[in-house]
């Protein structure tokens, strides 16, 4: 090695003696305000997603809660059989999934009211089926205390929560 090369500068250096790049004092104070941006964004992004979530719950509750009138209007119209102790309302939300036999048809065809049964989006869903998820309420149990009993007149969400409108889920 010759002697030059040991008293060089670094290659990285300006003609001024300034190392390239950024200091440790900027890139903490590049952290910290990436920090304030993000404690600022997080309840924006869970309000978003509450917000979301109440939208799918308003969205599945009117979709159930219509097709459990239109199987009361198919009982009352004679195309799906009414038990003589019945209120004309279904058994189990399933029912509305799994089809009923048309009272009318010759050949017995089932009439299907729903796809698939949607979930309660605050239920957990672990294990849950997505009848489930449901809070059930039948035709004889009164509004302020819903029950479940030998049909389903009504649904609500199960969650203990309140929604962003001060109301509880459980009574949307």
């Amino acid at each position: 090695m010759n002697a030059y090369a040991l008293t060089s500068p670094p290659r990285d250096l300006k003609a001024g003696g300034a190392a390239r790049g950024f200091s440790l004092i900027e890139l903490l104070v590049v952290v910290a305000i990436m920090a304030m941006l993000a404690t600022v964004a997080m309840p924006l992004v869970e309000l978003s997603q509450q917000r979301n979530r109440e939208e799918d719950l308003r969205r599945s509750l009117r979709e159930i809660r219509s097709v459990i009138d239109a199987y009361k209007r198919l009982v009352d119209q004679g195309r799906i059989q009414r038990a003589a102790d019945g209120s004309g309302y279904p058994p189990r939300l399933e029912v509305l999934v799994d089809g009923v036999v048309d009272a009318t048809s010759p050949q017995g065809t089932k009439l299907y009211l729903l796809r698939r049964l949607p979930r309660d989006p605050f239920a957990p869903s672990e294990g849950l089926s997505a009848a489930d998820t449901w809070g059930l309420r039948s035709y004889l149990s009164p509004p302020q205390d819903p029950k479940p009993g030998k049909d389903v007149f009504d649904v609500h969400s199960t969650s203990g929560k309140v929604g962003l409108n001060g109301i509880a889920y459980r009574n949307w």
